[in-house]
């Protein structure tokens, strides 16, 4: 799994969101973010997260989604129920994915942050293949970046608490440090 010098990886499909901007002068990722989201909430698969972050959520598809209208948001990257890799902001910009938040005494998030969501609710275990694909992508990370080598791996609950529960308490923490003390020969 490679990233190119335009920030884009080479396993995802991407799918360009316009909920982004350039990081503060001399801001680079140094944390990553955790996420989980469905839409409608708890229903898998379709096109709504696509059409959330590109701004094409049509209010009339799901009551869910006229209460969501008007949101501009975008992650850097989401993992499908099937370990699928979908893409929206290149990495080296800014993705509108923490909202208020804060890590290590350090406000706005999404400055200095990389926002990984996974197709999923705090209900509902992730799958295998989510955890494997978010390993691959978390070692690419590390050794395209020289600021998230070493970077802390966090949940959105952990940057924005009282405010956030993802990824929830179905995510397994443990298995994910495991897989990414493996060699990911085969990324």
């Amino acid at each position: 799994m490679l990233i190119s010098p335009q920030g884009w990886l080479d396993a995802a499909r991407h799918c360009p969101s316009p909920n982004r901007d350039l990081r503060p002068p001399g801001c680079l990722p140094e944390l990553i973010v955790i996420h989980a989201m469905s839409l409608p909430p708890g229903e898998f698969g379709g096109p709504w997260i696509d059409r959330l972050f590109t701004n094409r959520l049509d209010p009339g598809g799901h009551p869910y989604f006229a209460e969501i209208q008007g949101l501009r948001v975008s992650a850097h990257l989401l993992v499908r129920r099937d370990g699928a890799l979908v893409q929206y902001v290149p990495f080296h910009e800014r993705a509108w994915h923490a909202g208020v938040s804060c890590y290590g005494g350090r406000t706005r998030c999404n400055d200095f942050s990389v926002g990984i969501e996974l197709e999923g609710t705090d209900a509902h275990p992730f799958e295998p293949g989510q955890y494997t694909a978010l390993a691959a992508v978390i070692r690419a990370l590390r050794a395209g970046y020289t600021g998230l080598a070493a970077a802390p791996v966090v949940g959105h609950a952990d940057i924005a608490p009282g405010r956030k529960t993802d990824p929830g308490p179905r995510f397994d923490w443990g298995y994910l440090r495991r897989l990414l003390a493996t060699t990911g020969a085969d990324d």
